[in-house]
């Protein structure tokens, strides 16, 4: 008889402990230079939203925006972030958590996760949404999100040619030098055969005065 409520609590204490897992969506959000960009990211119902996370992986560990108890915690917030992410409704109605991000760049570019924690009846939700983010430039406008790519690429090119007109010049040098010394010597004239001077005699000594 004892058995019956030990097993009835240990299945108490599973309910309470469990928590489910919603897959992951994806949406693809593009926006232009210097304008805000609205990240959607919506509960799946109207229960108290616990935790709210709006990461990005490739940042590390710091958060793009972090609401946890009933609070917003600026602590934890990456640099690039700061002073620039809000909830688009800070009462979350409806179970609306969109994060605005105000005057991007291209540096925004990327991969965001929306990840909330919910209540459920003896249970936590835990729903997470992925948006990809794109740039747009307007036009005539250099990408410098692109900008170390096109930089080593051009540099490479540079140093390439760089090499290749130094061995030219190596070769040219070389191969102009031989010929120059051939035609050096040929220019020269052909030297004759060396006049003896012939020793003065008697005869052809000047006759005294």
């Amino acid at each position: 008889m004892d058995s019956v409520p030990a097993t009835s609590l240990f299945w108490a204490q599973m309910f309470i402990i469990f928590i489910s897992s919603v897959s992951a969506d994806q949406t693809n959000i593009t926006a232009e230079a210097g304008h805000n960009a609205s990240l959607p990211c919506t509960s799946p119902n109207s229960k108290p939203v616990l935790v709210l996370e709006w990461i990005r992986p490739d940042l590390g560990s710091e958060y793009v925006f972090l609401y946890r108890n009933e609070q917003i915690d600026l602590e934890n917030q990456h640099v690039m972030f700061k002073n620039r992410v809000d909830l688009q409704d800070r009462q979350m109605k409806d179970g609306d958590v969109s994060l605005v991000l105000r005057n991007v760049t291209t540096d925004d570019r990327g991969t965001y996760e929306c990840r909330l924690v919910q209540t459920e009846r003896n249970s936590r939700r835990k729903t997470t949404v992925i948006i990809n983010l794109d740039i747009l430039l307007p036009p005539g406008e250099p990408d410098e999100g692109n900008n170390d790519g096109s930089a080593g690429l051009i540099a490479g090119l540079l140093v390439g040619l760089l090499a290749l007109v130094i061995v030219a010049a190596v070769v040219c040098y070389f191969t102009r030098k031989k010929p120059s010394c051939l035609n050096q010597k040929s220019n020269q004239p052909p030297e004759g055969p060396h006049e003896t001077q012939q020793p003065l005699t008697d005869q052809n000594q000047p006759a005294e005065q």
